[in-house]
Protein backbone atom coordinates (compact mmCIF):
# COMPACT_ATOMS: atom_id res chain seq x y z
CA UNK A 1 0.00 0.00 0.00
CA UNK A 2 0.76 3.20 -0.15
CA UNK A 3 0.34 6.05 1.93
CA UNK A 4 -1.81 8.90 0.50
CA UNK A 5 -1.54 11.12 3.14
CA UNK A 6 0.84 12.13 5.91
CA UNK A 7 0.63 14.53 9.45
CA UNK A 8 -0.19 13.74 13.29
CA UNK A 9 -3.05 12.90 15.30
CA UNK A 10 -2.79 15.62 18.34
CA UNK A 11 -3.26 13.52 21.71
CA UNK A 12 -3.33 16.38 24.26
CA UNK A 13 0.57 17.68 24.30
CA UNK A 14 1.26 14.87 22.64
CA UNK A 15 1.49 14.39 18.74
CA UNK A 16 1.53 10.81 17.07
CA UNK A 17 2.77 11.08 13.60
CA UNK A 18 0.93 8.76 10.86
CA UNK A 19 0.60 7.52 7.31
CA UNK A 20 -3.02 7.59 6.46
CA UNK A 21 -3.57 4.06 4.12
CA UNK A 22 -6.49 3.96 2.39
CA UNK A 23 -8.31 0.77 4.02
CA UNK A 24 -10.62 -0.78 1.11
CA UNK A 25 -10.48 -1.37 -2.50
CA UNK A 26 -13.22 -1.30 -5.21
CA UNK A 27 -13.90 -4.45 -6.96
CA UNK A 28 -16.67 -3.66 -9.30
CA UNK A 29 -16.44 -4.93 -12.27
CA UNK A 30 -15.66 -2.43 -14.72
CA UNK A 31 -17.15 -2.54 -18.58
CA UNK A 32 -16.31 -0.19 -21.46
CA UNK A 33 -18.51 1.09 -23.61
CA UNK A 34 -17.68 -0.05 -27.15
CA UNK A 35 -19.07 0.03 -30.45
CA UNK A 36 -21.08 -3.52 -31.17
CA UNK A 37 -19.57 -4.13 -34.41
CA UNK A 38 -15.50 -3.62 -34.02
CA UNK A 39 -15.38 -2.79 -29.99
CA UNK A 40 -14.28 0.58 -30.65
CA UNK A 41 -14.21 2.58 -27.44
CA UNK A 42 -17.13 5.67 -27.60
CA UNK A 43 -15.72 8.72 -26.84
CA UNK A 44 -17.46 11.78 -25.61
CA UNK A 45 -16.84 14.99 -26.44
CA UNK A 46 -17.25 18.21 -24.19
CA UNK A 47 -19.84 20.57 -26.07
CA UNK A 48 -20.94 23.68 -24.98
CA UNK A 49 -25.03 23.25 -25.18
CA UNK A 50 -25.28 26.78 -26.37
CA UNK A 51 -23.61 27.62 -29.18
CA UNK A 52 -22.71 23.29 -30.02
CA UNK A 53 -18.70 23.94 -30.30
CA UNK A 54 -16.57 21.47 -28.44
CA UNK A 55 -14.69 23.20 -25.37
CA UNK A 56 -11.15 22.82 -24.19
CA UNK A 57 -9.91 21.77 -20.95
CA UNK A 58 -8.72 25.74 -20.72
CA UNK A 59 -11.62 27.11 -20.99
CA UNK A 60 -13.98 25.27 -18.64
CA UNK A 61 -14.86 26.53 -15.34
CA UNK A 62 -17.09 25.39 -12.36
CA UNK A 63 -20.91 26.74 -12.55
CA UNK A 64 -23.11 26.95 -9.39
CA UNK A 65 -26.99 26.06 -11.40
CA UNK A 66 -29.73 28.36 -9.41
CA UNK A 67 -32.71 26.69 -8.33
CA UNK A 68 -34.39 28.63 -11.45
CA UNK A 69 -32.17 27.29 -14.21
CA UNK A 70 -29.61 30.14 -14.13
CA UNK A 71 -25.95 29.79 -14.12
CA UNK A 72 -22.95 31.43 -11.94
CA UNK A 73 -19.59 31.04 -13.15
CA UNK A 74 -17.42 30.85 -10.51
CA UNK A 75 -13.55 31.52 -11.70
CA UNK A 76 -10.89 30.13 -9.83
CA UNK A 77 -10.25 33.26 -8.37
CA UNK A 78 -13.53 33.15 -6.77
CA UNK A 79 -12.71 29.96 -5.47
CA UNK A 80 -9.40 30.99 -3.87
CA UNK A 81 -11.36 33.02 -1.44
CA UNK A 82 -13.46 30.31 -0.10
CA UNK A 83 -12.73 29.16 3.38
CA UNK A 84 -10.01 25.78 3.07
CA UNK A 85 -7.33 24.09 5.22
CA UNK A 86 -4.70 22.28 4.37
CA UNK A 87 -3.39 21.45 7.78
CA UNK A 88 -1.39 18.08 8.48
CA UNK A 89 -2.79 17.28 11.77
CA UNK A 90 -5.79 15.48 13.12
CA UNK A 91 -7.17 17.13 16.10
CA UNK A 92 -8.82 15.20 18.53
CA UNK A 93 -11.78 17.37 19.72
CA UNK A 94 -13.43 15.08 22.01
CA UNK A 95 -13.93 11.19 22.89
CA UNK A 96 -17.91 10.03 22.61
CA UNK A 97 -19.37 7.14 22.96
CA UNK A 98 -19.39 4.61 20.26
CA UNK A 99 -23.30 3.94 20.33
CA UNK A 100 -23.83 7.85 19.62
CA UNK A 101 -22.21 7.90 15.91
CA UNK A 102 -24.62 6.65 13.77
CA UNK A 103 -22.85 3.32 10.97
CA UNK A 104 -25.27 5.90 8.87
CA UNK A 105 -22.64 9.13 8.81
CA UNK A 106 -19.78 6.83 8.25
CA UNK A 107 -18.27 7.66 5.15
CA UNK A 108 -14.84 5.99 3.90
CA UNK A 109 -12.19 4.34 6.04
CA UNK A 110 -8.22 4.81 6.53
CA UNK A 111 -5.79 2.78 8.15
CA UNK A 112 -3.37 5.19 10.56
CA UNK A 113 0.17 3.48 10.34
CA UNK A 114 2.37 5.78 12.88
CA UNK A 115 6.31 6.37 12.31
CA UNK A 116 8.89 4.14 13.96
CA UNK A 117 9.45 6.70 16.61
CA UNK A 118 5.72 7.33 17.37
CA UNK A 119 5.23 3.60 18.30
CA UNK A 120 4.44 4.47 22.02
CA UNK A 121 2.15 6.94 22.04
CA UNK A 122 0.34 5.16 19.07
CA UNK A 123 -0.30 2.48 21.46
CA UNK A 124 -1.13 4.84 24.36
CA UNK A 125 -4.19 6.12 22.16
CA UNK A 126 -4.72 2.53 20.79
CA UNK A 127 -5.20 1.39 24.26
CA UNK A 128 -7.44 3.96 25.81
CA UNK A 129 -9.92 3.82 23.36
CA UNK A 130 -10.05 0.44 23.33
CA UNK A 131 -10.34 0.81 27.25
CA UNK A 132 -12.68 3.79 27.15
CA UNK A 133 -15.07 1.86 24.69
CA UNK A 134 -15.24 5.56 22.33
CA UNK A 135 -14.44 6.83 19.54
CA UNK A 136 -12.20 10.09 18.92
CA UNK A 137 -13.95 12.64 17.48
CA UNK A 138 -11.50 14.34 14.81
CA UNK A 139 -11.25 16.88 12.70
CA UNK A 140 -9.13 16.44 9.64
CA UNK A 141 -8.05 18.04 6.40
CA UNK A 142 -7.90 15.66 3.16
CA UNK A 143 -7.39 17.36 0.10
CA UNK A 144 -7.68 20.62 1.29
CA UNK A 145 -11.31 20.26 2.64
CA UNK A 146 -11.85 20.31 6.36
CA UNK A 147 -13.99 17.45 7.40
CA UNK A 148 -15.24 15.71 10.73
CA UNK A 149 -13.84 11.73 11.40
CA UNK A 150 -13.70 8.86 13.96
CA UNK A 151 -11.18 7.08 15.42
CA UNK A 152 -11.64 3.54 16.82
CA UNK A 153 -9.36 0.58 16.55
CA UNK A 154 -9.93 -2.99 14.26
CA UNK A 155 -7.65 -5.36 14.83
CA UNK A 156 -5.14 -3.42 16.65
CA UNK A 157 -4.83 -0.83 14.16
CA UNK A 158 -6.19 3.02 14.66
CA UNK A 159 -8.78 3.61 11.95
CA UNK A 160 -9.74 7.05 10.62
CA UNK A 161 -13.15 7.49 9.04
CA UNK A 162 -14.94 10.16 7.75
CA UNK A 163 -18.49 11.38 8.91
CA UNK A 164 -20.98 12.82 6.53
CA UNK A 165 -22.03 16.45 7.42
CA UNK A 166 -26.10 16.03 9.54
CA UNK A 167 -27.39 17.92 6.83
CA UNK A 168 -26.13 14.91 4.02
CA UNK A 169 -28.06 12.24 6.00
CA UNK A 170 -31.54 12.57 4.55
CA UNK A 171 -34.75 11.89 6.11
CA UNK A 172 -36.75 9.07 6.20
CA UNK A 173 -39.93 10.55 5.89
CA UNK A 174 -42.56 7.67 4.66
CA UNK A 175 -46.52 8.32 5.15
CA UNK A 176 -47.36 4.80 5.63
CA UNK A 177 -44.78 4.45 8.35
CA UNK A 178 -46.46 7.19 10.07
CA UNK A 179 -49.57 4.75 10.66
CA UNK A 180 -49.85 3.30 13.65
CA UNK A 181 -49.63 -0.32 13.00
CA UNK A 182 -47.32 -2.93 15.49
CA UNK A 183 -47.26 -6.75 14.90
CA UNK A 184 -49.36 -8.74 17.33
CA UNK A 185 -47.87 -10.85 20.25
CA UNK A 186 -48.51 -13.99 18.25
CA UNK A 187 -46.68 -12.33 14.64
CA UNK A 188 -43.93 -10.95 16.85
CA UNK A 189 -43.38 -14.48 18.55
CA UNK A 190 -43.05 -16.40 15.13
CA UNK A 191 -40.64 -13.52 13.78
CA UNK A 192 -38.48 -14.48 16.95
CA UNK A 193 -38.49 -18.14 16.36
CA UNK A 194 -37.42 -17.62 12.56
CA UNK A 195 -34.75 -14.92 13.80
CA UNK A 196 -33.73 -17.57 16.10
CA UNK A 197 -33.30 -20.66 13.60
CA UNK A 198 -31.09 -18.56 11.49
CA UNK A 199 -28.77 -17.31 13.88
CA UNK A 200 -25.39 -17.11 13.35
CA UNK A 201 -21.94 -15.05 13.09
CA UNK A 202 -20.66 -12.83 10.79
CA UNK A 203 -17.78 -14.69 8.94
CA UNK A 204 -16.78 -12.44 5.65
CA UNK A 205 -14.97 -15.31 3.95
CA UNK A 206 -18.37 -17.30 3.92
CA UNK A 207 -20.06 -15.02 1.23
CA UNK A 208 -18.00 -14.34 -2.02
CA UNK A 209 -18.84 -12.07 -5.36
CA UNK A 210 -20.56 -14.58 -7.62
CA UNK A 211 -21.60 -11.95 -9.82
CA UNK A 212 -17.72 -10.53 -10.61
CA UNK A 213 -16.68 -14.13 -10.97
CA UNK A 214 -18.36 -15.29 -13.23
CA UNK A 215 -18.33 -12.43 -15.31
CA UNK A 216 -14.33 -13.19 -14.99
CA UNK A 217 -15.45 -16.67 -16.51
CA UNK A 218 -17.20 -15.57 -19.21
CA UNK A 219 -14.47 -13.26 -20.36
CA UNK A 220 -11.87 -16.11 -20.02
CA UNK A 221 -13.96 -18.49 -22.02
CA UNK A 222 -14.44 -15.77 -24.89
CA UNK A 223 -10.51 -15.51 -24.83
CA UNK A 224 -10.30 -19.14 -25.19
CA UNK A 225 -12.34 -19.22 -28.30
CA UNK A 226 -10.50 -16.42 -30.13
CA UNK A 227 -13.45 -13.91 -29.21
CA UNK A 228 -10.79 -11.19 -29.62
CA UNK A 229 -10.53 -7.38 -31.27
CA UNK A 230 -7.36 -6.58 -31.82
CA UNK A 231 -6.48 -2.67 -30.63
CA UNK A 232 -6.87 -0.27 -33.87
CA UNK A 233 -5.68 3.55 -33.62
CA UNK A 234 -9.13 5.37 -33.64
CA UNK A 235 -9.66 8.25 -36.39
CA UNK A 236 -8.94 10.97 -34.22
CA UNK A 237 -5.72 9.46 -33.55
CA UNK A 238 -4.48 9.20 -36.68
CA UNK A 239 -5.67 12.50 -37.72
CA UNK A 240 -3.66 14.11 -34.85
CA UNK A 241 -0.55 11.75 -35.86
CA UNK A 242 -0.85 13.50 -39.37
CA UNK A 243 -1.20 16.72 -38.12
CA UNK A 244 1.80 16.40 -35.94
CA UNK A 245 3.87 15.22 -38.79
CA UNK A 246 2.41 18.14 -41.17
CA UNK A 247 3.17 20.54 -38.42
CA UNK A 248 6.52 19.39 -37.91
CA UNK A 249 7.32 19.46 -41.51
CA UNK A 250 5.79 23.38 -42.30
CA UNK A 251 8.24 24.24 -38.89
CA UNK A 252 11.42 22.41 -40.71
CA UNK A 253 10.49 24.31 -44.26
CA UNK A 254 9.59 27.64 -42.01
CA UNK A 255 13.27 27.00 -40.73
CA UNK A 256 14.39 26.58 -43.82
CA UNK A 257 13.13 29.91 -45.69
CA UNK A 258 14.47 32.16 -42.35
CA UNK A 259 17.93 30.72 -43.13
CA UNK A 260 18.00 31.20 -46.95
CA UNK A 261 16.53 35.49 -45.93
CA UNK A 262 19.11 35.36 -43.20
CA UNK A 263 21.60 34.42 -45.56
CA UNK A 264 20.75 36.35 -48.73
CA UNK A 265 20.37 39.84 -46.14
CA UNK A 266 24.05 39.12 -44.88
CA UNK A 267 25.70 39.03 -48.65
CA UNK A 268 23.32 42.12 -49.48
CA UNK A 269 24.71 44.02 -46.00
CA UNK A 270 28.30 42.64 -47.00
CA UNK A 271 28.10 44.28 -50.81
CA UNK A 272 26.93 47.65 -49.22
CA UNK A 273 29.38 48.20 -46.97
CA UNK A 274 31.92 47.08 -49.87
CA UNK A 275 30.64 49.47 -52.12
CA UNK A 276 29.74 47.11 -54.49
CA UNK A 277 25.80 46.54 -55.90
CA UNK A 278 23.93 44.26 -54.98
CA UNK A 279 23.86 40.58 -56.55
CA UNK A 280 20.65 41.09 -58.04
CA UNK A 281 21.46 44.38 -59.08
CA UNK A 282 24.99 42.92 -60.98
CA UNK A 283 22.76 39.97 -63.03
CA UNK A 284 21.11 42.72 -64.81
CA UNK A 285 23.77 44.59 -65.16
CA UNK A 286 25.65 41.51 -67.22
CA UNK A 287 22.47 41.00 -69.09
CA UNK A 288 22.57 44.39 -70.32
CA UNK A 289 26.20 44.11 -71.13
CA UNK A 290 25.42 41.15 -73.34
Amino acid sequence: MRAIWKGAVSFGLVNVPVRLYSATENHDVQFRQVHEKDGGRIRYQRVCSIDGEEVPYADIAKGYETADGRMVVLTEQDLKGLPSRSSKEISIEKFVPTEQIDPLLFDRSYYLEPDKSALKPYVLLRDALEKADRMALVTVSIRSRMTLAVLRVREGVIVLQTLLWADEVRAADFEVLGEETHATARELAMAASLVDSLAGDYEPDEFEDDYAGAVEALVAAKIEGGELTAPVASVEEETEVVDLLAALQRSVDAAKAARRDAASADVAAAAQEDGRPEPAKRAKAKKKAS
